[in-house]
């Protein structure tokens, strides 16, 4: 009871803090500048979304894949030397990643795309990881004893009980890389992050958060849409207590 009487009372503020924010910038007109400029709006903003997309693709086609195999018993003596590989891409500050891509590959769209994979890798990795070997081992021996081949155990057991870990692993890389995507911008990735460095630049709230808010909003947007897709996907049995 006192948990969620806590829960709902933050999410009050929030609303309510978000309520303040709109009311302050439509009363200072500070989206004038994307209703203005709308066209190229549509342009950063796809843009915005293709790296978002491209980038959050191969980190989940790369991560779930590499955190499967380090767990079945041939390659778990591997875990240590995938896991520090991982951990290495995201230690590195994402300015860095990016500074390190452009000095590789050079700037544009690629760079961008390659450098936001690196940093989208470790929290869908680890989170499959850890789904994964949290799955109660009394449930892989009920498998066996049934005669279910280590792939059925995988795609029947393993997969279903540890959905929860692994989609809110990949909700936070792809909710965090909607933010770190403003930072292509700086080696011509392209991306709303335009408007906002532009904004900074020349001073001006207006271009500013009119780049800013929509990366706000569809940062929220896609958290949103991932929940109810763990919602749909995930057995309730392998959902964690709300009590």
């Amino acid at each position: 009871m006192g948990k969620n009487v806590i829960t709902w009372t933050v999410r009050v503020i929030v609303y309510l803090g978000l309520l303040a924010f709109f009311i302050w910038v439509f009363s200072n007109e500070y989206l004038n500048h994307l209703v203005e400029n709308f066209e190229e709006f549509l342009v950063l903003l796809r843009q915005h979304i293709q790296l978002v997309a491209l980038s959050s693709f191969l980190a989940i086609a790369v991560a779930v894949p590499s955190a499967i195999i380090v767990t079945r018993p041939k390659f778990q003596r591997f875990e240590g030397v995938v896991s520090t590989v991982v951990n290495f891409g995201y230690t590195i500050p994402n300015m860095a990643i990016l500074a390190l891509m452009m000095g590789i590959m050079g700037i544009g769209f690629q760079t961008a795309v390659v450098a936001l994979f690196i940093y989208s890798i470790l929290p869908i990795f680890r989170n499959t990881l850890a789904g994964i070997q949290s799955v109660n081992s009394n449930l892989i021996d009920s498998a066996k004893g049934m005669g279910f081949k280590p792939y059925q155990i995988l795609f029947k057991v393993e997969l279903p009980n540890a959905a929860y870990s692994i989609i809110a692993g990949i909700r936070t890389a792809v909710v965090i890389n909607i933010g770190a995507t403003a930072l292509a911008y700086l080696i011509g990735g392209g991306g709303l992050g335009n408007w906002i460095f532009v904004g900074i630049n020349v001073f001006d709230n207006s271009i500013l958060i009119s780049g800013a808010l929509p990366i706000t909003l569809l940062a929220i947007t896609v958290d949103l849409f991932l929940r109810l897709l763990e919602r749909k996907v995930v057995p309730r049995g392998a959902r964690p207590s709300t009590r």
